[in-house]
């Protein structure tokens, strides 16, 4: 059962994570 929970919380930091990478993309598009 710990395990289960752990894995849910991963997937809900994932989207987070990849929402600020993809916003940290566009800051340097626009910085070059």
């Amino acid at each position: 059962m710990a395990e289960k929970s752990k894995q849910k919380k991963e997937v809900k930091k994932a989207p987070q994570k990849t929402l600020k990478e993809k916003r940290k993309a566009k800051e340097e598009k626009k910085k070059q």
